[in-house]
């Protein structure tokens, strides 16, 4: 009886704890990021962090319980095989999330920057509007929207341009000779 209030009491500390623990954690990425992301990934990025710190909390909690910890190693490694598929499996929609969170680490591309995507003989060029959690939107010179998926601008060669692209030339009509119909 004693054993299960003493659990009880430092469940509720935990989940007071919990706030604490999310304001420094969220102080720490505030001074690694010092205004080099914009707002809206910085969101993200607070979102990211405050459900990581909720596993973490969860499993020490789940630990304090009782449960067996041969139960969170089952949970652990299967979280690690899908982190394996999130990471390598170019078909996997995981890998869209993941490649995300690596261009939010890696943070030379920004919104506002002028990119151009190798793929092979191709490319595809244009200004980075947003960058979202399974792709990437670009504007060419034309005014298009280019959806591109974020495991896609991960894995292929990406150039970060120093200014806008010029529009391509449109080629003139080539003139037939004959009578005109």
């Amino acid at each position: 009886m004693l054993a299960e209030q003493y659990r009880l009491v430092v469940t509720a500390f935990v989940l007071l704890l919990f706030p604490i623990i999310f304001k420094y954690s969220q102080r720490v990425l505030d001074r690694v990021t010092q205004g080099k992301i914009d707002t809206h990934r910085q969101l993200r990025a607070e979102l990211l962090l405050k459900i990581i710190t909720a596993i973490v909390l969860i499993c020490l909690l789940l630990v304090f319980w009782g449960i067996e910890l041969r139960g969170l190693l089952v949970l652990g490694s299967s979280l690690f095989a899908m982190l394996g598929v999130a990471l390598f499996a170019g078909w996997s929609l995981l890998s869209n999330l993941t490649s995300f969170l690596l261009m939010f680490i890696q943070n030379y591309c920004r919104v506002g920057n002028w990119v151009r995507i190798v793929d092979g003989a191709n490319h595809i060029e244009g200004c980075i509007v947003e960058m979202g959690l399974m792709n990437v939107v670009l504007k060419n010179v034309d005014g298009h929207r280019v959806i591109y998926p974020n495991n896609l601008f991960v894995t292929r060669p990406v150039l970060v341009l120093r200014e806008e692209p010029s529009k391509p030339k449109v080629p003139a009509p080539k003139r037939v000779l004959g009578p005109k119909k």
